[in-house]
């Protein structure tokens, strides 16, 4: 009977690759340079190697916190009608939906709209700067760029700003509406968002972790082998 293969700490089995669309199960294997690999039945995009991946990524993780303070802070929509002009930034949205009983969807939209995009870059940024300036990956680089890849769903910058401009068609009628820096601010976060997915290659970037990676101290693993074997003869 063939031998079952070995099961990665993380869930994965090393060198096959599960297709996201289909479920079909492929040999992994790193891309050549420019080289892009599909899945045979329906054609996905599993892995590609783009050159510069790390620098683009590093440069997009670091226009995120001034886009959000910028997309926070200024006023974000203004509407004028009947002589009178009322302005409202996207924190006072917030709070304003966070007084009463439904305070939990005020949290739940200032999450999904400033908090996330900002841990996303911090995430991508604690991994990829060292390797960026020539060091060993950190520690827990792998599972910072899982959670980056994770939280991406949930990262609604660029749905909140399609939402927003379909409330305004509606308003165009009522009122005259001008549009501040935190709209267009959060419509650059929209743009980044999509820049990130247009050049990330999840695996490649894990391999560039893992390639990375400081090697075992020899030393530190003699001793768990001395001590395991210690532990050993003592049970017996």
């Amino acid at each position: 009977m063939a031998a079952l293969p070995r099961v990665a700490a993380d869930g994965t089995v090393p060198g096959i690759a599960v297709c996201p669309t289909c479920d079909a199960l492929i040999q992994d294997r790193r891309p050549a340079r420019g080289e892009r690999i599909r899945c045979p039945r329906c054609g996905t995009l599993m892995r590609t190697a783009r050159p510069g991946m790390i620098d683009a990524l590093l440069a997009l993780a670091f226009t995120v916190p001034p886009l959000m303070a910028v997309g926070l802070g200024a006023s974000f929509i203004s509407l004028s009608g009947g002589g009178a002009v009322s302005e409202a930034s996207v924190l006072q949205a917030a709070f304003a939906i966070s007084e009463g009983n439904v305070w939990f969807l005020g949290i739940a939209c200032g999450a999904l709209i400033a908090a996330l995009p900002v841990l996303r870059a911090a995430a991508l940024a604690y991994a990829l700067v060292p390797l960026r300036l020539g060091r060993p990956a950190p520690h827990r680089a792998a599972s910072a760029i899982r959670l980056f890849l994770t939280l991406r769903p949930w990262s609604m910058a660029e749905i909140f700003v399609i939402g927003v401009a379909v409330a305004m068609v509606k308003l165009t009628g009522l009122a005259t509406v001008s549009l501040g820096p935190a709209f267009w601010a959060f419509a650059v976060l929209g743009l980044v968002a999509l820049a990130e997915d247009a050049v990330l290659c999840p695996r490649s970037l894990l391999d560039a972790l893992h390639d990375e990676a400081p090697a075992p101290d020899p030393a530190a693993a003699r001793a768990a082998e001395a001590q395991e074997a210690a532990l050993g003869a003592a049970r017996g």
